[in-house]
């Protein structure tokens, strides 16, 4: 096992148009902050060394709200079309940067999860700086959440997938090398998709930044 610190990436897919909710949800006030302020200050540990947010070309409020709270946005000549093809993408960027080894990490987090809590993201680092296995998810009552972490050499994984597959499939076809790690905070499963969802998570903030335990 290498004994050198493994360098960490985020890759936040955030090309989509927000359709369910019928306004950029990523720039909604949230307890103070916009949604996407609050996934990258829960990103900002010492253990990533850069935040790669996908976004569309046109979307210039995102890209400098982004920007001003310390994530890298990338874009690609098209606008990605899915998950993946943002995800692709923002590994592609990575790589160009930075170089990453085989035995770095990624973390692929989508960014309407505002409400993960930075300790249980160190946790999980922790967990993957020590026991390095390919592919590491968190379970909230046996239920997969996110962010997903993995080594870097899993990226040609993602590449050889069939065109019409996303990163669910890369995770069904090597899941003995998947390890779950159980957390007890909720908002590894909460995401943003619906006006309900909004007005749900608006109640988690009653006292300003400070959101309460349940979802």
């Amino acid at each position: 096992m290498p004994t050198h610190p493994a360098r960490l990436f985020a890759v936040i897919p955030a090309a989509g148009f927000s359709r369910r909710m019928g306004q950029p949800k990523l720039l909604l006030p949230l307890g103070g902050k916009t949604v996407i302020a609050r996934l990258l200050e829960a990103l900002a540990l010492p253990e990533n060394v850069a935040t790669a947010v996908v976004m569309r070309r046109d979307d210039a409020a995102l890209r400098e709200e982004v920007a001003r709270y310390g994530g890298w946005p990338v874009s690609p000549d098209v606008d990605p079309p899915d998950m993946r093809t943002s995800v692709e993408f923002g590994l592609q960027s990575v790589s160009e940067r930075f170089s990453p080894h085989a035995t770095d990490a990624w973390l692929m987090l989508p960014a309407d999860h505002p409400v993960l809590d930075r300790a249980v993201l160190s946790e999980l680092i922790a967990v993957w700086r020590r026991d390095r296995p390919r592919f590491l998810v968190p379970t909230y009552h046996g239920r997969r959440g996110h962010p997903l972490i993995a080594r870097w050499d899993a990226v040609p994984l993602i590449q050889a997938l069939p065109a019409d597959q996303g990163l669910n499939r890369l995770l069904r076809d090597h899941a003995d090398e998947v390890v779950s790690v159980p957390v007890e905070n909720p908002g590894v499963l909460t995401d943003l998709d619906s006006p309900e969802d909004y007005e749900r998570l608006r109640g988690m903030f009653p006292d300003g930044d400070i959101p309460t335990k349940s979802c």
